[in-house]
């Protein structure tokens, strides 16, 4: 898969591409639409601003890649 989700891209370009993705970081307390630093913070940083460890970061990344498959 050549056009994935990785945790470099913001927020913003992961919600504009994927909106579905919403729902994801909604359940992983991520409630980052609207968020004006959602057009600027990584996926990973935003992850790690609130708690998110790792391997947490991975798997939800690797949820976001299978729902939009």
């Amino acid at each position: 898969m050549a056009d994935k989700i990785t945790k470099d891209m913001t927020f913003g370009e992961v919600l504009q591409k994927y909106p579905d993705t919403a729902k994801i970081l909604f359940k992983n307390g991520l409630h980052c639409i609207g968020c004006q630093i959602a057009t600027v913070e990584s996926i990973e940083q935003g992850c790690m601003a609130h708690g998110l460890d790792e391997e947490k970061i991975d798997a939800m990344i690797k949820e976001m890649n299978e729902a939009v498959k």
